[in-house]
């Protein structure tokens, strides 16, 4: 099994997924000939776009010489112009990432807020997995993005996973390969290269990869079965390129070194999850790039100063961020002169680098001075074809999971006095989310009292006798008969919206309440009939599993509340196929 260690392939650059002609094959030859070792070593990073200075820009071009840069969401206009700064003073085209996975707003903050893929997921149609594609890619390279980290291709195998649930396709990976697919024909026609991630697959483990090693604990035959067949598929389909994670797979490590002992090693640190099993078994030719180094999961691998060159030595052929710029680019030509990093092994990373930007007819573009947009492109943002697209995926998406008794659709004869209870971490009661979900159920003629959340109250002054307003309310709220609470309402709304986001343990309801009451919970269950709406994550009823109606509508943009609307009030039918077991694989989350 060692055999399998060794790097048997060499860089086809004919061969997908560069398909590479004569000319570009020139290109990247003749280019790699004439760098130094300076050059190349500047290549591997892809850094962070932290600011938009010229000054700044223009030294990570010509005196870091990087290979790539990501800026984060930013004004269309203003992060154009930073691409095309970065561009135009950079000797060797640029790649230019972002994280398009659920439309422009993952690089524009005037872009299209299309769908989280799990809603994608849940409309069950690969089309809606080419607009994702589409939307993201197209408004992304009217600023002069040519590399999004996406489509995420991760299976949601684990309802207690805090990062992975709202930004999957789903927990079967078949419609993750479908709807992947798709995404990877739309980035095609707009010339951005996608990277599939996060290999060798997050979902299986409960815990983050920001703040740990997490494990992929599956068997060598459920990985095959599973995210092996995501990978396979995709790769022959045509990925470009492939993010690694900082996620250890012990069970292929250990099929492909036997001698392999001690703890689990993260995949961007391994030479047997890289080379052995994505290059040599997968057959993957293209670009690998390390997820962010930043993250604990691979700066708790080993020392600094050998995991930055590890990386590369393993088979990674560019590097995500750096902790410190300087000491990080130190620590590669350090990596270098030891010998972790070899010739041959940071030329093939540099020639996989320029081939994929060979492959995005980069070298070309430059010659032409087209690597960025001009400012017209900035109209191509939210458009009325994907606003068309937006609203089609929230109808097509919103799902029906639990309707105990009927309670749905409403009819506001029947149940006109709402108490509506919004759940988020903004706890202002005005919140902009809150505002716009009172105002819409008013304007369906609904009378809504909408619950104040803020429980910040002086219990010091209250033990001195000194109650002001709101302590008041609560001490009632709290001591208040059933009946008196009861008797004021028909019917209770809970809105959840709380979003998967990195450096989290866990994502769950995070009830309000005073001395253990648990008052902000839905007590009364058997007294009012509860309907439970969630934007974001799915696997709610784990907390809330006694209430009669439950919906997951995976977005908490304008087009899903605008149609959520329509679904609750009946005139519009629920669509969505779960795309997750929304039960969280218990009976009484059922009943």
């Amino acid at each position: 099994m060692m055999e399998n260690l060794k790097a048997k392939m060499v860089v086809d650059l004919k061969a997908n997924p560069f398909n590479l002609d004569d000319k570009g094959i020139a290109w990247v030859e003749d280019t790699l000939k004439g760098m130094t070792l300076e050059e190349k070593i500047g290549q591997l990073f892809c850094l962070p776009g932290f600011t938009t200075d010229k000054n700044v820009l223009e030294m990570l071009t010509q005196k870091v010489g990087i290979g790539g840069v990501m800026f984060r969401p930013e004004n269309g206009k203003t992060v154009q112009e930073a691409h095309r700064t970065l561009q135009n003073s950079s000797k060797i085209p640029l790649l230019i990432a972002a994280n398009l996975e659920a439309g422009g707003i993952g690089l524009v903050s005037e872009g299209t807020n299309f769908a989280k893929p799990l809603q994608v997921g849940a409309t069950d149609d690969p089309e809606m997995g080419y607009a994702l594609g589409k939307i993201s890619c197209s408004e992304g390279a009217a600023v002069g993005c040519n590399w999004s980290f996406a489509p995420i291709v991760d299976i949601d195998m684990n309802f207690r996973n805090p990062i992975t649930n709202l930004r999957t396709f789903g927990d079967n990976p078949d419609r993750v390969i479908k709807m992947a697919k798709r995404y990877m024909d739309a980035a095609n026609e707009e010339g951005v290269a996608v990277s599939i991630k996060h290999f060798p697959g997050d979902g299986v483990d409960e815990r983050d990869q920001h703040l740990l090693t997490s494990v992929n604990t599956l068997s060598v035959e459920e990985w095959d079965s599973t995210f092996g067949k995501v990978y396979q598929e995709l790769i022959d389909y045509g990925a470009q390129t492939v993010m690694v994670g900082h996620i250890a797979q012990p069970a292929y490590a250990k099929k492909l070194n036997p001698a392999l002992s001690g703890k689990p090693v993260p995949a961007s640190l391994s030479k047997e999850l890289v080379t052995g099993l994505l290059r040599n078994q997968l057959g993957f030719n293209g670009l690998v790039i390390t997820d962010a180094s930043q993250m604990l999961g691979y700066t708790t691998g080993m020392k600094r100063e050998d995991a930055v060159p590890t990386a590369i030595a393993v088979g990674c052929d560019m590097f995500l961020f750096t902790k410190n710029m300087e000491e990080d680019i130190e620590f590669m030509f350090k990596g270098y002169h030891k010998g972790i990093i070899t010739d041959e092994r940071l030329n093939e990373a540099v020639t996989r680098i320029l081939a994929t930007k060979a492959a995005l007819k980069l070298h070309e573009k430059q010659a032409s001075n087209t690597l960025v947009p001009g400012e017209e492109a900035l109209s191509l943002l939210k458009t009325d074809k994907h606003i068309e697209w937006a609203k089609e995926c929230a109808d097509k998406g919103i799902t029906l999971v639990k309707n105990n008794d009927g309670l749905l659709p409403l009819t506001k004869n029947k149940y006109k006095r709402v108490y509506l209870n919004v759940l988020e971490r903004n706890d202002d009661i005005n919140s902009p989310l809150r505002t716009k979900i009172k105002s819409m159920l008013e304007n369906e003629g609904f009378e809504v009292d909408l619950r104040n959340r803020d429980f910040n109250i002086d219990v010091e002054a209250f033990m001195a006798g000194n109650i002001d307003a709101r302590t008041m309310e609560v001490m009632q709220e709290i001591g208040a008969k059933v009946s008196d609470f009861t008797s004021k309402y028909d019917l209770a709304i809970y809105v959840a919206n709380f979003e998967t986001a990195s450096n989290n343990t866990v994502i769950r309801i995070d009830w309000k309440g005073l001395a253990g009451m648990g008052d902000d919970a839905p007590w009364f269950t058997s007294e009012i009939p509860i309907v439970f709406i969630s934007l974001a994550n799915p696997y709610h009823l784990l907390d809330a599993p006694m209430v009669q109606a439950y919906v997951n509508a995976y977005t908490n943009n304008e087009f899903v509340l605008e149609s959520l609307i329509d679904k609750l009030m009946g005139r519009s039918e629920f669509k969505g196929k779960s795309p997750v077991d929304a039960f969280c694989g218990r009976e009484d989350t059922k009943y």
